[in-house]
């Protein structure tokens, strides 16, 4: 079951930041992605983390119209646009 965690690499090792139980001497997968967004400290940073979150949730194309359909099961405003 696959897993996300965060980790700092010091250079040469991935330091977790959470213990993990896997079985000793077994080869793993791992995917490596960019940078985890760091704790913002200043207000004006907020638009820095939705400029690095931006593209990263999978969506239906027409999501932004059609938002009340698929968080509360409303009707579909656009049927004409139903795939």
């Amino acid at each position: 079951m696959p897993k996300t965690l965060t980790a700092i690499y010091d250079g040469q090792h991935l330091l977790l930041d959470e213990p993990l139980a896997l079985e000793p001497n077994r080869r793993y997968i791992i995917t490596v992605q960019g940078p985890a967004i760091e704790r913002v400290d200043e207000p004006n940073d907020a638009w820095k983390v939705l400029e690095a979150l931006q593209g990263t949730v999978d969506a239906p194309p027409d999501w932004a119209v059609e938002h009340d359909h698929y968080l509360y099961g409303l009707p579909n405003r656009r049927p004409d646009t139903i795939k």
